[in-house]
This record gives C-alpha cells, structure tokens and sequence, in this order.
C-alpha cells in the first residue's frame, strides 16, 4: 500500500545492515493480528516501525511516539469486521496489563496510502532518519547494534576504518 510499506522498508534494511546482540528480536507482523499478541506480551521492550499518519505532520516527516502518544482507538472504516489491526493487538494487551512499559514507535508520515509497490521519494527520504532513530533508541535501551560494513558510519560515534 505505498508508503504503508516503510516498516518492511526498514526492517529489510536493518536485517542486512546492522547486526544486533540476541535480545533483539526482528519481526514482520505486518499481517499477523492477534497472531502478534504473544509477541507484544512476552516482550520486555516494543518498538513498531510503521507510517505514522498524523495531520500534525508533513509528508516526509521521521517520527518517534511513546507508548502514550500512540492511539490504541481501533480504525471504524475497516473492509471486514474480522480485520484486526495493530491498533486493536494493542488495545488488547494493554487492556490486559500486558503491554511493555517501554513501548515506542518508529516511523514517517506517509504522502500516500494507494496501491503502489514503491514508497514515494519523500518517505523514501526519510528512510535513514527513521533507521538512526531505532539505532538510537536499542542503544538507549542498552542494545549492541553494529553496522555489518566496517567502513559505515555509525550514528552517534566515529567511522571504524580498516
């Protein structure tokens, strides 16, 4: 759906860029609704990486939301009663309890949610703000993340030469 696909954007580019200590559990849960549950309850941190579509905000822009920033109001215009969002997992575990404390999430205001199999330049502009924020924000959280290209810089630190 466009710039709906930033979060797969960024993972597939955290997955072949940067290697991370074995807390740090990488997942696509684009689809997967309640399936996600488990996941969003056995974690000790979250962080979802997705467009963020706030009138707040231009297209373009790279943001970070905290747990209370992020609406847990459920989408009423939904094609089917039994699509479940992202929204409603997290309404769930939050009703439960079960919702990690440390909950964030990562993203860019998207210029487009059409059928499209490429992000717009402006999200795609976007995109290596959006992964520096999540490098930054496992760090904060006491994360080993490293660049798998010794040449690439890392946020935050100076280039490792060779």
């Amino acid at each position: 759906m466009g710039d709906d696909g930033l979060g797969l954007h960024v993972l597939a580019r955290l997955q072949a860029e940067w290697m991370f200590d074995e807390a740090v559990l990488l997942i696509d849960g684009g689809t997967w609704g309640m399936k996600l549950l488990p996941d969003i309850e056995d974690a000790g941190r979250l962080m979802f990486l997705d467009a963020i579509n706030t009138v707040r905000h231009p297209p373009g822009t790279v943001l970070l939301l905290e747990k209370d920033e992020i609406p847990l109001i459920t989408d009423h215009n939904k094609l089917s009663p039994h699509q479940v969002g992202l929204q409603e997992v997290m309404a769930v575990s939050e009703f439960r309890g079960t919702l990690p404390a440390d909950t964030c999430a990562v993203g860019v205001v998207p210029l487009t949610i059409d059928l499209a199999t490429e992000l717009s330049p402006v999200v795609l502009a976007g995109v290596d703000a959006c992964i520096e924020r999540v490098i930054a924000r496992l760090r904060a959280w006491g994360h080993t993340c490293t660049p798998r290209d010794a040449q690439r810089a890392v946020p935050g630190e100076a280039s490792v030469g060779a």
